[in-house]
């Protein structure tokens, strides 16, 4: 989890690869219509993401009950009932989020280098929406300072995956 440019699409795909893991990126998930408020520089209301919401959350469970299979999903989830939504009734030791922490300066530098649908004018609006989560919630927190690579293999130590 964490705010547009974080990196959770690059530390995914990585971390789906050495946890021989599927990897989805909540993204393509988006309605059209999301995508265009996103690229118009609009935010999307909670109204907008809850049937995005409710979609992930039905493919995570799928994964977890039904196919029995590792699923790692880049996901903003920047709310904790957001977060609360896509872990529906699993427990915690079914679903793990890992929360990519950076400062607004460092996201804004590598959203500005990069090419996506989302328009950059709205990181601020996600820093705003960004709910920190708390203890009780048994997110793990990590830097976006360190590199891709450091970031998995301190993923896979500390999750004991």
């Amino acid at each position: 989890m964490g705010v547009s440019g974080s990196g959770k699409s690059t530390v995914g795909l990585e971390l789906a690869k050495a946890w021989k893991a599927d990897f989805k990126d909540a993204d393509d998930f988006h309605s059209q219509g999301n995508k265009t408020k996103m690229s118009n520089g609009i935010p999307l209301t909670d109204g907008d993401r809850l049937p995005w919401l409710k979609t992930l959350a039905s493919l995570v469970a799928s994964y977890a009950l039904e196919r029995k299979q590792r699923l790692v999903l880049a996901c903003s989830a920047l709310k904790k009932s957001y977060r609360n939504i896509l872990r529906g009734k699993l427990d915690e030791g079914v679903t793990k989020i890992v929360f990519l922490d950076g400062s607004q300066e460092l996201i804004a530098k590598r959203l500005s280098e990069r090419k996506h649908f989302f328009n950059s004018s709205l990181l601020s609006s996600q820093f705003e929406a960004l709910e920190r989560p708390d203890e009780s919630e048994k997110i793990m927190k990590i830097s976006v300072e360190n590199t891709s690579k450091e970031i998995v293999e301190d993923i896979l130590k500390t999750l004991q995956l």
